[in-house]
């Protein structure tokens, strides 16, 4: 079974006095990998300022921006169709030996090919008392304990949009115990790493129609490596593995890399700035 779903994206800036020059770059096209093809994309600005399109250092699509005529607001539209394939994630068997298990994810080769996700960054490091909330079972696999840290961040963090920002560390989410889905997955991926387990940040869509929490604009969600089966995605927020109805746009280390507009502008005084997502999603034969 597959589903067909259309994205639309708007964003709408307004500033207090005229920008001379500005520079954007968006990270907002989904991605092509397997079980998911984007058949359909548009993107377009109120001011007609060109773009190019370009690919990050992970090798996802990005698309830039130049404005170099003065202007005080600026819209920006995109949209695009993705088909999704539905699978099962739980599609695969566990290892026999659990504590034998771990110690595949210890061996020196393992943790240089995945240095980049195994790193705390500013976003993903926690105080040691904080880090020791979560105890990783020895008579569990891999796989068994990451699903127990989904349910456990899911069950620390209240969904409350508006209480955190980028820069709030983790270790103030975890004291307050609020936060939205970026710091869900933040959290996940902090502790993942802290037992040798790579995983990384995801960005991109959610659709929402089974009930799911999720910001508005866009979603985070989380991947963690597993040897023999590869990168499986965690959703912390909703406490469910990742599915058909994720639409993958990006991953990275954190949010830092993964932001879906990034800008540079010269002007003076303030700006107002609003964003809103919408993924409709149907059934194909």
């Amino acid at each position: 079974m597959s589903l067909e779903y259309k994205i639309t994206y708007h964003a709408e800036n307004q500033y207090e006095n005229p920008v001379k020059e500005a520079r954007w770059q968006f990270l907002i096209i989904p991605h092509e990998e397997e079980g998911q093809k984007v058949t359909a994309t548009h993107f377009e600005n109120s001011l007609d300022f060109p773009y190019e399109e370009s690919t990050n250092a992970y090798g996802f699509r990005t698309l830039r921006i130049l404005a170099k005529s003065e202007f005080e607001r600026i819209e920006f539209k995109a949209s695009f169709t993705v088909l999704k394939t539905a699978v099962n994630p739980f599609d695969f068997d566990l290892p026999l030996d659990p504590p034998e298990d771990l110690k595949r994810y210890q061996t020196l080769d393992f943790k240089v090919e995945h240095e980049p996700f195994l790193r705390k960054t500013p976003l993903t490091t926690l105080l040691e008392e904080h880090a020791k909330f979560f105890e990783y079972r020895g008579d569990k696999t891999v796989f068994e304990n990451l699903v127990d840290l989904n349910q456990w961040v899911y069950e620390k963090i209240f969904y409350t949009p508006g209480v955190t920002h980028v820069n709030t560390t983790l270790d103030e989410i975890v004291e307050n115990r609020h936060g939205v889905c970026q710091d869900f997955a933040h959290l996940f991926a902090a502790v993942a790493r802290q037992f040798g387990i790579p995983c990384r940040y995801v960005s991109g869509y959610l659709h929402q129609g089974n009930g799911y929490f999720g910001d508005s604009q866009m979603h985070a969600w989380t991947e963690a490596y597993l040897l023999d089966v590869g990168w499986v995605g965690f959703d912390p927020t909703n406490n469910i593995l990742a599915s058909e109805n994720h639409i993958k746009v990006a991953h990275g280390k954190d949010y830092s890399d993964c932001a879906p507009l990034k800008g540079i502008l010269y002007s003076r005084g303030g700006n107002t700035t609003s964003h809103s997502v919408q993924v409709l999603g149907q059934q194909q034969q």
